[in-house]
């Protein structure tokens, strides 16, 4: 199907026409749900439990985080991120399972990617790390290509733009555009407008809107709305795991608009939103 992602482990999605993503925060201090797949004293046991028990409820692959970034986060030591990564990433890379790692480091990039990673989700990918594309490309891995503007600790910091969709647009096609030359594959790339990443609640609403603009570009859309705080905002919902109803909206009206991945903390949940939205799809396009 066109717009799908390739990696080393095969085509995605694989029964669905979206990629459901599961989230794996190796963190202390995640804003979703604080740290609990991270205990440093059942280390990586916690973790890969958590990671198996989201491809049990059906991710597609699993993206596995050891660095914060959540608005106003502090940054983590790179040896201190692929220490909490690295043997997650192998524990379930080796079941065969497909497995990103989120970050934006080179030396965790390549570590995760030593032990089975096959995608990297670079969440600084508008100003990648040196290295960071030669790494993902001399694997023959995929690649994510995330918008951010600035920094976790200072990028809600009164974000401004101009015009947000043909900003953000722009960067990620200079973005897709590197990684080509670096030698990444274009059947590996993918693009993530950053929902949450340094913009303000009618920004995060106006690049969702145009969904359909940055799909027709080609390279398969990611988005991650997941419990994110603009959400509260709109439900009025405080605590993010409390967020279902809009996480689960927001993903299916970004599959509806073109986004062929979503990343999600309740992947059940998705799944089953996402099921219903595919069989009424396929009732549209003609008969059982």
């Amino acid at each position: 199907m066109p717009g799908d992602l390739r990696t080393p482990a095969g085509d995605l999605p694989t029964s669905r026409r979206a990629v459901v993503m599961g989230v794996l925060n190796v963190t202390p201090d995640s804003f979703s749900d604080g740290g609990r797949a991270y205990d440093p004293a059942d280390h990586p046991g916690r973790a890969v439990a958590a990671g198996r028990a989201l491809l049990a409820a059906g991710a597609d692959l699993v993206d596995v985080g050891g660095e914060s970034t959540r608005p106003g986060a502090d940054p983590v030591d790179p040896d201190e991120e692929a220490a909490r990564v690295v043997p997650v990433v192998a524990a379930l890379a080796s079941t065969g399972a497909v497995v990103s790692v989120d970050t934006r480091h080179t030396a965790v990039a390549r570590a995760a990617l030593d032990v089975g990673a096959a995608v990297v989700n670079d969440v600084g990918a508008t100003a990648p790390d040196d290295g960071m594309l030669a790494a993902v490309a001399a694997a023959d891995a995929a690649y994510v290509a995330m918008h951010m503007r600035g920094e976790p600790r200072t990028m809600q910091a009164d974000p401004v733009y101009l015009d947000v969709v043909a900003e953000v647009e722009a960067a990620l096609l200079a973005a897709v555009t590197g990684a080509v030359a670096a030698g990444i594959a274009p059947d590996r790339i993918a693009i993530d407008p950053g929902i949450g990443f340094g913009k303000t609640l009618p920004q995060n609403l106006a690049l969702l809107a145009a969904l359909p603009r940055l799909a027709a570009h080609g390279p398969p859309v990611l988005v991650g709305t997941s419990r994110k705080s603009f959400l509260g905002r709109l439900t009025g919902v405080d605590a993010p795991d409390g967020r279902l109803a809009g996480s689960l909206s927001s993903a299916v009206l970004a599959v509806r608009d073109g986004a062929r991945i979503v990343r999600v903390h309740d992947v059940a949940e998705t799944v089953a939103a996402l099921r219903v939205r595919d069989a009424i799809d396929a009732v549209g396009e003609g008969p059982a």
